[in-house]
Order: structure tokens, then C-alpha cells, then sequence
């Protein structure tokens, strides 16, 4: 989506595959701007968890007593609460970072670098920000750093390591790993359990060795290829939605811009008449071919029977193409013609400016398109009729693209199931996806002229006017006072006097979910003051009587006894 990508990160070195890969962004590591004096220790590997917290628990003490601060990693919460507790039992004194004191983490965090400071953090917690040293602690080793888990991905790890030492500041890290962590029963097989056994491994006894290290890190990597491929895969799934997404914006940013709304249209009006065209090719066609162009774009043939079965298919193509064009042009006018008396009146003889709503249906749903009348009048209504076409296609669009991303979704799941017919899911996707994505234009493109083919101004029965009605405080020269009238401050406030043989309430059109945003309270308003049906409630159904019990109207005989008798 952006034309330059560029990041800064300490620990994007492990990911520079990825990075390549997907993105094809090189990584290029910058030194240091002081060499790092941090010592990194390796792994110490403890048969149990109870084991190893101990012998965190116990660093801890040591460390504190050589006046230097520690700073605890967890992966979790509730394991940064089991060693504040456990630290409490040995009465030493510790701050506790995590996501429930996020308030408090500046302070805990500018204090972390004081003599005998111990805090407790999780992984997300206090990164960004240097932890600051005195000279004592500089001079007694710096912040030692204890992870008390090695993570699925080197990144965090190093992310934890990288909280000491920084600008050349002494320090250590190290991590306490145990038998029983998630990684860990990715690497240790039963194998390697047992060896353990063999060798003889007492209950709190250490085991440190660069070649358990190398094999955590083994461990971490294999994890690291796995989620990589996971979130691969997922974007090239994404990808065959993004242009499809694409594709639909751009179109919908036409609608909404109303830049080149009048090509779009035109050109699925083409698309529809060559649809049916090529649907309905045969010369015994001629009924059905009749029927669709009725349906669809609510016109008739506008050749004979005899005059189809003698024209080549390119021919029936441009002539009914020139008639639904004819009949489009047509309904635009009439909505002018009918549109341009009452906004003609309110402009020259009531001053009024602002936007009206002009109510317009398709035979179906009424949509109230907000105008400004000023520019309505300058236009002579055209821009009436842009709303219109602007109001259609966005609807339309929305309806139909929500729809199809549902499709989509149940599509990437039932897909998953060819790979026991040793097929490829995402080329059924890429495939299946294509085929869907043309039916929904095919109907995008049927709805929306459907309805552009029936639009005109909505009436009521005994009126032929258009409802005038601004969103801003409008002026309106009263034509028998002749006094200057002010709309009532509202949402959208009417204007006080109508216009002869305007429809006063308003409020009172029914419309349906095809409305234009913000019409929703109007709605809720004539379905109040209408009075709606209330939708009949279940009936409950009474418990059943089993012919044994006894009977419910209370003569205490059996129910086959009594009522149930002939049942």
C-alpha cells in the first residue's frame, strides 16, 4: 500500500528471511555506538518449574547482596505474581511491572537501576526506555537481566537481553529453562528425558552447556519457520482478497467522489445488455430475451421476433444498448422536470439556501437524498440526479461486498479440506474466489441499474411536489406575510412555510433499510407515531401429563383416571 517501507528495531536480524521474503526489504545491522561490555550466560536447565524458580529465587538474593538490581522477564502475568509471592516469603523487597500498573511504570522503570532494586516484568513491559545507572551499580556489574523462560521467538529473548547494557553499561543475562516449559517439550523427547534419568540427574542440579543452548535455539528457530510460514500463507490468501478489495474501492471512490459516476454507469449498462445478450443468443430466445430486458432494465425489445432471428449478435448488442441508454436519459430528465418547479420557487421567491432532502424511489426503497438546493437550482436538477446515481451504487456496492467477504470466509474454510486429495487449497481459493467475485459484479451490476432504470421522485397520492427540507437554519420568505421566518434549530429542522401543494409532514414517509444514513431517527419516529403491530409472542406450550401422574385440575386421581381418560 506505500510506495517506501522502512523500519528501525534492535532485533530484526532473526527475521531478515521473512523480511526479504515477503516484503523483499533488505536488514542491514548498525554497530553499536560503544562496544557492548554485557556478559551472556548460557542457559541453565533444570529438570522441574519448581526447581527452577527456586533457583531463580535464590540469584536473585545472591545478586541483591552484591548491591546490584535485577530485572526479572516472564511471560506471563500470573508468573510475575508466583515470584513476587515467592519473593515476599523470603522478604525482599521488589517492584512488580506488568499490565496492571501501567500507570506506575515510568516511575518503577526510572527506578530499576538503583543498588538492590528488584523487578518483576513482563514482556511487553517498560521497553523503550533506558534504565538509567549509578556509578556504584556500574562498578558492582551493572543490571542483571533473569528470563525465566525462553520464548517461541530469539527476538523477545534478545529484546530482554538488551534492557542491560546499553551505551557500553556493564551487565549480565541469562535464562532459567526447565524440562517441563512449552519450548522445552519441543526439544526434550521422551529420549532425552530418559538419559537424564540414566545420568542420574538429582532434584535442584543444573545443567549448563553451550550445546543445550545451541539446541534451545534450534528449538526456537524450527518454532520461528513454522509461525513463518503460517503468516505466509495467510497473506497470500489475503493477497487474492486485497485486489479484489482494490478493485471494489476504486469503484466505490468513483461513487463517492461522483467524479466519473457517469462513465461507470455507462459502462455497466454495457456489461448487463452484453450479459443478456450472450445468455439469450439462440433464435428461440426471443421471449426469454424479452422477459430479462423487462426485468432487469424495464424495457421492451426494441425489435420484432423476426428482426432478431436476421441481426448478427453485435447488432442486438448496440440496439438495445441505445435503448436502455434512451430510457436511463429519459428517467433523469423526468426526476428534473418533476424536481425543478418547487426548488425553482424556493430559490426566487423564499431565498432559501442550505440542503433539502429529496425523496426518491426505485419502486422498492425510498432513499432521501440530501441536496444542495442551490446547487440543485444553478444545475437545473442534474445534481439531483448525480445524487440518485451516487446514492444507488453506494448502497449497492456495500450491500453486495459485505456479502461477498462472507462468501469468502466460508469459501478459505471449505477449501482446506482438498489438501486429503493432495490438491493445493490456496489454487482452489485463487480460483473458486475468481468465479465469485464475477457473480457478485455480475449482480452489483444488475441491482444498481435495476433500480436506476425505476428511479423517480416519490409522491404521495395527492401531491406532485418535491419535500423541501434543510439541514441548516434557512430564511424562507413567507408568500402571505411576506415576514422572514426562521427554521426551528433541529438536526434537520423543516422549513416553516411549505411550498404549495408540498407534503407538510414529512417525517410520516415510511422508508426502508435502502435510506440513506441518517434516516434512521426520522424511521423510528413515524413508527412511533404510526403505532406498528407488535409481533405476536410464542405461546408457551403447558407441561405434559404423563397418563400416571396426577391429575392437574386437583382431584388427586391418576390422569388416566380423570382428564386423560380415552387419551
Amino acid at each position: 500500500m506505500y510506495h517506501k517501507l522502512a523500519g528501525m528495531t534492535g532485533t530484526a536480524e532473526t527475521e531478515a528471511g521473512e523480511l526479504w521474503d515477503i516484503y523483499k526489504l533488505d536488514v542491514v545491522t548498525i554497530p553499536t555506538n560503544r562496544p557492548v561490555a554485557r556478559k551472556d550466560m548460557n542457559d541453565r536447565v533444570y529438570k522441574t518449574k519448581k526447581e527452577k524458580y527456586a533457583a531463580v529465587i535464590d540469584e536473585i538474593v545472591r545478586l541483591v547482596g552484591e548491591g546490584r538490581p535485577v530485572l526479572v522477564g516472564t511471560t506471563s502475568v500470573e508468573i510475575s505474581e508466583l515470584l513476587s509471592r515467592m519473593l515476599k516469603l523470603r522478604n525482599i523487597p521488589h517492584n512488580v511491572l506488568n499490565a496492571k500498573l501501567h500507570q506506575k511504570e515510568a516511575d518503577i522503570v526510572a527506578l530499576a537501576g538503583k543498588a538492590g532494586t528488584v523487578t518483576i516484568a513482563t514482556n511487553m513491559a517498560g521497553r523503550g526506555t533506558d534504565i538509567k545507572l549509578p556509578q556504584e551499580v556500574k562498578d558492582a556489574g551493572g543490571l542483571a537481566i533473569i528470563g525465566t523462560e525462553r520464548h517461541e521467538s530469539r527476538r523477545v529473548d534478545r529484546q530482554l537481553r538488551g534492557r542491560s547494557g546499553r551505551q557500553g553499561d556493564p551487565g549480565s543475562s541469562v535464562f532459567y529453562v526447565s524440562f517441563e516449559d512449552q519450548l522445552m517439550r519441543l526439544f526434550a523427547t521422551d529420549r532425552v528425558m530418559k538419559m537424564l534419568d540414566t545420568l542420574g540427574l538429582k532434584e535442584g542440579e543444573m545443567i549448563e552447556s553451550k550445546m543445550v543452548t545451541h539446541a534451545i535455539e534450534n528449538a526456537q528457530k524450527r518454532v520461528e519457520e513454522n509461525n513463518f510460514g503460517i503468516r505466509k500463507r495467510l497473506l497470500e490468501y489475503d493477497d487474492v482478497m486485497n485486489k479484489q478489495r482494490t478493485y471494489i474501492y476504486s469503484r466505490r471512490n468513483h461513487a463517492l467522489k461522483g467524479e466519473r459516476i457517469g462513465i461507470d454507469i455507462a459502462n455497466m449498462l454495457y456489461d448487463i445488455v452484453e450479459n443478456i445478450v450472450n445468455t439469450y443468443d439462440q433464435q428461440n430466445d426471443y421471449p426469454d430475451l424479452t422477459l430479462e430486458l423487462f426485468k432487469v432494465l424495464s424495457i421492451e425489445t426494441p425489435f420484432t421476433e423476426e428482426q432478431f432471428r436476421n441481426m448478427s449478435k453485435e447488432d442486438v448488442i448496440e440496439k438495445i444498448h441505445a435503448a436502455a441508454t434512451d430510457a436511463l436519459d429519459r428517467k433523469s430528465k423526468r426526476i428534473q422536470e418533476v424536481a425543478m418547479p418547487v426548488i425553482k420557487e424556493w430559490v426566487e421567491e423564499r431565498q432559501a439556501k442550505g440542503l433539502i432532502v429529496v425523496p426518491i424511489t426505485d419502486g422498492k426503497r425510498v432513499f432521501h437524498l440530501r441536496v444542495d438546493i442551490i446547487e440543485a437550482y444553478n444545475t437545473e436538477c442534474r445534481a439531483v440526479v448525480k445524487e440518485w446515481h451516487k446514492a444507488i451504487l453506494l448502497v449497492t456496492i456495500d450491500e453486495l461486498w459485505k456479502e461477498h467477504l462472507r462468501e469468502l470466509d466460508q469459501l478459505r474454510q471449505s477449501v482446506q479440506n482438498a489438501s486429503y486429495e493432495q490438491k493445493d487449497p490456496l489454487v482452489i481459493y485463487k480460483v473458486e474466489s475468481f468465479h465469485l467475485f464475477e457473480n457478485m459484479l455480475n449482480s452489483l451490476n444488475v441491482k444498481a441499474m435495476s433500480a436506476l432504470m425505476r428511479g423517480q421522485i416519490y409522491l404521495r397520492p395527492a401531491n406532485n411536489a418535491v419535500q423541501g427540507n434543510t439541514s441548516t437554519s434557512v430564511s424562507a420568505s413567507g408568500s402571505n406575510s411576506g415576514a422572514q421566518q426562521q427554521a426551528a434549530p433541529a438536526r434537520q429542522p423543516e422549513v416553516k412555510q411549505a411550498a404549495p401543494d408540498m407534503p407538510r409532514d414529512y417525517t410520516n414517509y415510511r422508508t426502508s433499510k435502502g435510506s440513506l444514513p441518517g434516516e434512521d431517527e426520522q424511521r423510528r419516529a413515524a413508527s412511533a407515531q404510526q403505532g406498528e403491530k407488535q409481533r405476536p409472542m410464542p405461546m408457551k406450550a403447558a407441561p405434559k401429563v404423563g397418563r400416571n401422574d396426577l391429575c392437574p385440575c386437583g382431584s388427586g386421581k391418576k390422569y388416566k383416571n380423570c382428564h386423560g381418560q380415552g387419551m
